[in-house]
């Protein structure tokens, strides 16, 4: 995929870029069985509070139903390569033996009129899905399962892949986008190949309003605020920065503070992601 530049005629476009939908079948429709209303929650929980903030508005849009976790002994042709609003990557229709369709991630090399299979003992071809112990190592892969018969959980978004490194006992190694090499069980599932639509990372946005529509605010930085806003508020004739650690609006440390405590999956980290960086 390319990216697609604009002939200016406003502002707005002077500094924007979209993406090239040739890849995407034309005239296409999302599939009704396979949506659902998508509800607006505006970044709160349960008991509607705020616990993301700048979220808000944007453009309704219906959600694409995508299976993370296809059957065994699936094999399935893909009918179509559809966009989807609620991610970054693509998803391909795709209808199975039994004439059931379903939504997948399509990955990079995956076209129109391709047949692709779920299994344990399937070809080792690209967008096929088997168990880790059955994928050889230095293979490229992406939506990995972490629990076994959970689905896919990560490397999902545009561009991204895993490498499976190397096997140990009942468990493989894999290293992820960020740098980080984890295990896994080795009966967990992973597709073969890189996530499509790699470009998604060079789209320029180009003005405000592009951002509204996917339903992200305004964001004000804490060091305009007065003091009684913010910890990073105040000062005679500006202050350009906390003078302490960075904070939050309501004084815990960020910018690099570790808040999160994962002891339950600590023990399956070989490497860090933040080693690389230390170095």
């Amino acid at each position: 995929m390319a990216i697609r530049y604009y002939k200016p005629t406003t502002p707005g476009q002077r500094g924007m870029t979209t993406q090239d939908m040739s890849s995407i079948s034309p005239k296409t429709k999302p599939t009704k069985k396979l949506r659902s209303v998508k509800t607006k929650r505006s970044g709160r929980n349960n008991q509607g509070r705020i616990t993301t903030r700048h979220r808000g508005g944007g453009v309704k849009s219906f959600y694409r139903n995508v299976t993370f976790n296809l059957p065994a002994d699936t094999k399935a042709k893909i009918v179509a390569i559809e966009y989807d609003p609620n991610r970054s990557a693509r998803i391909a229709r795709i209808s199975d033996q039994d004439g059931n369709q379903h939504y997948i991630l399509a990955s990079a090399k995956m076209s129109v009129g391709d047949t692709i299979e779920s299994g344990e003992k399937v070809d080792i071809e690209h967008g096929n899905r088997l168990p880790l112990e059955n994928i050889p190592a230095g293979s490229i892969i992406h939506a990995i399962e972490l629990e076994p018969n959970r689905g896919a959980q990560i490397v999902r978004s545009a561009g991204a892949r895993a490498q499976l490194i190397a096997k140990e006992g009942d468990r493989v190694q894999i290293k992820l986008p960020s740098g980080e090499v984890r295990t896994v069980h080795k009966t967990c599932t992973a597709s073969l190949g890189a996530v499509g639509n790699e470009q998604h990372k060079n789209i320029k946005v180009g003005k405000a309003g592009r951002n509204r529509k996917k339903g992200r605010r305004p964001t004000v930085r804490g060091v305009v605020m007065n003091a009684v806003d913010h910890p990073h508020g105040g000062g005679d004739g500006g202050s350009h920065g906390p003078g302490g650690h960075p904070m939050t609006p309501w004084g815990q440390k960020t910018l690099g503070y570790r808040t999160r405590r994962r002891k339950r999956t600590n023990k399956f980290i070989v490497r860090n992601r933040h080693e690389s960086k230390r170095r």
